[in-house]
């Protein structure tokens, strides 16, 4: 009689993992999964897992420079095509949540609701409050000015009741005093860290700078991308602390090396589940179409994740044959390989309650596009599933599509992504200069 209830419990516990992944990848697997994609292929609800097997050899195919040849911001259309909206799947509603913004870039949502944005070439941080009946926000207010192309934002310390906002600027970290519900800034800014700055070239000069504290707000994270594309960083002082996570006491002490070797860092957040800082990366440009994947992984204390000499593991760049093979076996595989030179930029866990259950603690990732590749690709925001553990299994959803032409024109560039108090997505587009809102309206 034991060993029958033993079976019954294994069966319905096989069940039981099938019913969730079936849902949870909500009809993905009724299609096979694809390798590498362009905009062509590119749709709501079409899923990609790209391995290591997978990496074709270096110059495969020929270098190409193809970025948006278009006159308006970050190289798109000067105005959104009539008829161009982007695609959510199934279920979802999208619209317009602001508009008429300059060089809007990352966005985060305060405790208490309010959804800060920075306007990194004006040097602004706005701050938006509410959602109106028809998607779009009720009050903006200019919260600080003056700064040097901000880009991260994090509220300290972790939890309901800031005290202060952290702005990553490009050559430094500082913080403004702030309790829940300041529309504009109530002191001046502290600079709690110097950073190595500026850079802004084509494959290169990478200049944004990002931050998330550890769930007990015990350390600061900062991300600083690399001041080249694959420049050997033995005999280049520029990149001294670059390509890498750094690490701070929140006071700007304690600074070290967190993780290195990761080109592009531009997006990071910490797993809520597991507490690991993740990072959503650009990997460098120039040898193939299709090498190598930009990715979204997790980040380890002291690991290194290859650049300049090797890549997705143990590969070694050909510009730099020969070099560090003392380091090969260290490199770590990254979680997710997502399409390469798609520009893969801020990231979220979503914690909202307003999507279907499936989704919750999954990552939201902006893909800013390509300009390294023929055919264009990224241009979207995907989704990673977690599995409700957080942990990913490579692969990964194209979840918000729509901001390329059938054409091949770019009208729209996703960079920032927060959750709304509502639960909706909100993704920063600088390409339209606009924000756009994610909302579950059901089947």
């Amino acid at each position: 009689m034991a060993m029958k209830e033993l079976r019954l419990l294994i069966f319905l516990a096989s069940v039981t993992v099938a019913v969730f992944f079936a849902a949870h990848f909500s009809g993905a697997q009724t299609q096979k999964l694809t390798t590498f994609s362009d905009y062509r292929t590119q749709a709501p609800g079409v899923w990609h897992k790209i391995t290591v097997a997978d990496l074709p050899e270096p110059y495969a195919t020929k270098a190409v420079d193809n970025g948006p040849p278009g006159n308006g911001p970050q190289g798109a259309l000067a105005s959104r095509p009539k008829d161009a909206w982007p695609k959510a799947p199934t279920g979802f509603k999208v619209e317009l949540y602001a508009i008429g913004l300059k060089n809007n870039r990352e966005i985060r949502t305060a405790p208490n609701g309010d959804v800060f944005l920075a306007e990194s070439e004006p040097g602004v941080i706005m701050v938006f409050r509410g959602i109106t009946k028809d998607g779009k926000a009720e009050r903006t207010e200019t919260f600080a000015t003056g700064l040097n192309k901000p880009f991260g934002i994090a509220f300290y310390p972790v939890g309901p009741n800031p005290e202060w906002v952290y702005i990553g600027n490009t050559d430094s970290v500082v913080r403004f005093p702030y309790k829940n519900g300041d529309l504009k800034a109530t002191g001046p800014s502290q600079k709690i860290a110097d950073l190595p700055g500026g850079g802004r070239l084509r494959g290169g000069g990478h200049w944004t700078r990002d931050i998330a504290f550890s769930l007990d707000s015990k350390k600061m994270y900062v991300s600083v991308g690399s001041h080249s594309n694959v420049d050997d960083t033995d005999n280049n002082p520029v990149e001294f602390e670059r390509a890498d996570v750094l690490e701070f006491n929140p006071d700007g002490s304690g600074r070290r090396v967190f993780a290195s070797g990761i080109r592009n860092c531009v997006g990071i957040a910490v797993n809520p589940k597991t507490g690991e800082p993740w990072c959503s990366v650009n990997e460098r440009d120039n040898i193939g179409d299709d090498l190598p994947p930009e990715y979204i992984t997790s980040v380890k204390d002291g690991g290194f994740y290859g650049w300049p000499w090797y890549y997705i593991g143990g590969h070694q760049d050909p510009r730099h044959k020969g070099k560090h093979p003392e380091l090969k076996d260290k490199v770590i595989v990254p979680d997710v390989l997502v399409q390469p030179h798609n520009a893969s930029l801020e990231m979220l866990f979503y914690e909202g309650k307003q999507f279907p259950a499936e989704y919750r603690g999954d990552i939201f990732a902006s893909e800013h596009g390509s300009w390294n590749r023929k055919l264009r690709s990224g241009y979207e925001v995907v989704r990673v599933p977690l599995h409700q553990t957080g942990r990913a299994s490579g692969e990964y959803e194209d979840f918000l599509t729509g901001f390329v032409t059938p054409e091949g024109e770019v009208w729209g560039r996703p960079v920032g992504i927060a959750v709304a108090p509502d639960g909706s997505l909100l993704v920063s587009d600088d390409g339209s200069e606009s924000i756009w809102r994610v909302s579950y309206t059901g089947k």
